[in-house]
């Protein structure tokens, strides 16, 4: 018996090419080429969205429109019966809400026209209800 030689099997090796399913897709190529700007981009729009969650979630805590209305009364009725003014913090206990809640329900209340602030010389904002302290007058000469 005579062995078979080999050389019809590394003829067959050396015209091998590889199948076009092997080749590797170009968008390897794109992402090895362009990492630099790819990877920055990905991870600035990562942040993005969880600071766009974070967000939503803090929006989600606010006060619906009949809990407001019903600090906004209680706010007042606490301002009417303090006519000279009271300070955010005392309202807010007074009221029995969050500090920095009141503090955004007093400023939506002064958009309103509904309440006035002014700075004290302790550098307190006192608010009060609006024309409840006769203001100055004009004096007319």
């Amino acid at each position: 018996m005579s062995t078979p030689s080999l050389t019809p099997l590394l003829l067959a090796q050396a015209d091998y090419a590889k199948p076009v399913s092997s080749l590797s897709p170009k968008y390897f190529e794109l992402l090895e080429q362009n990492s630099h700007i790819i990877y920055p981009v990905l991870a600035i729009l990562t942040l993005v969205i969880i600071a766009a969650g974070v967000l939503q979630a803090w929006r989600t805590q606010d006060l619906d429109g009949l809990q407001k209305n019903e600090f906004k009364r209680a706010i007042v009725n606490e301002l009417r019966r303090n006519i000279s003014g009271m300070p955010g913090d005392l309202l807010a206990k007074s009221v029995g809400l969050d500090r920095l809640k009141t503090n955004r329900l007093l400023e939506q209340m002064q958009q309103e026209g509904l309440v006035v602030s002014h700075t004290n010389s302790q550098r307190l904002t006192v608010w009060r209800v609006r024309g409840a302290t006769p203001d100055a007058a004009p004096r007319r000469y």
